[in-house]
């Protein structure tokens, strides 16, 4: 029987994903820093899936919690079959206003944490010639908004550079870039999200659905709901000046309150 591993596994999307492994029979490792939350979940999905789940729990920002998940990760006795690199924040202040230590945060959690994750696990799903990586990155890859954004730039760059690499070894690497996904992410970051209309909010569950299907399908980005698709094609090939400019004029209107 598989396992995934699944990174900020409490809530949202990671949660999302979780449930959807479960539903397969594909057994899991959780991994964030809400034990409580983690243990919870996991008694849920061992009586709904019949499944076995290990808890990890682990902050990815510091630096001894996120060896004990490569650990993990290297174990060839238990090897992971998927991988879900999902854990994740934002900050609502610009990079102006914000605290170094936050910034320097969102960097370990969004760049280092999913880079590290993937140079343990990667060797020894080369060898077993099989295996399956998603990067939950964002849309906001191809805008211009702070550290969030170039973070996630990072993070879908090397997903595609990891994807073509990979040809022909049997393990798929693919960057999720969702846009705004009905979860508890706006909310942790007290940005305000009340002006949105509804038609630009995915479910979580329609996300990881899609995302999956890419994966297996064996697509290097995966990009859900016809309006995102939209949106990440004008923002990738429109002229910068004007990317620059929504992406400032997005974030503004998050951080009024």
């Amino acid at each position: 029987m598989s396992t995934a591993l699944v990174t900020g596994a409490s809530a949202g999307i990671g949660e999302a994903f979780c449930r959807m492994l479960g539903q397969k029979g594909i057994n899991l490792v959780i991994v964030s820093r809400d034990q409580g939350r983690l243990e919870s979940h996991a008694d849920k999905w061992r009586r709904d899936f019949g499944i076995e789940v290990e808890v990890l729990a682990a902050d990815l920002a510091n630096n001894d919690q996120i060896v004990a998940v490569e650990n993990r990760l290297r174990d060839e006795s238990r090897p992971i079959d998927v991988l879900i690199n999902n854990a994740g924040f934002g900050i609502k202040e610009s990079f102006l206003a914000s605290t170094l230590a936050d910034e320097v945060q969102l960097v370990d959690v969004l760049v280092k944490a999913p880079m590290r994750l993937m140079h343990a696990v990667l060797p020894l799903m080369k060898e077993q010639g099989s295996g399956t990586i998603i990067n939950v990155s964002s849309v906001a890859t191809w805008l211009t908004s702070g550290t969030y954004s170039a973070s996630k730039s990072y993070l879908t760059v090397l997903s595609e550079s990891l994807h073509v690499e990979l040809t022909g070894s049997g393990v798929q690497v693919t960057a999720l870039c969702p846009g705004f996904t009905h979860t508890e992410f706006h909310e942790r970051a007290r940005m305000r999200m009340g002006g949105l209309p509804e038609f630009m909010w995915l479910k979580a569950d329609e996300v990881v659905a899609q995302a999956w299907a890419d994966s297996q399908a064996g697509k290097a980005l995966s990009i859900p709901g016809n309006q995102y698709r939209i949106l990440s094609t004008l923002a990738r090939y429109a002229p910068r000046p004007w990317v620059r400019r929504m992406g400032v004029k997005i974030r503004i209107k998050q951080r009024k309150k």
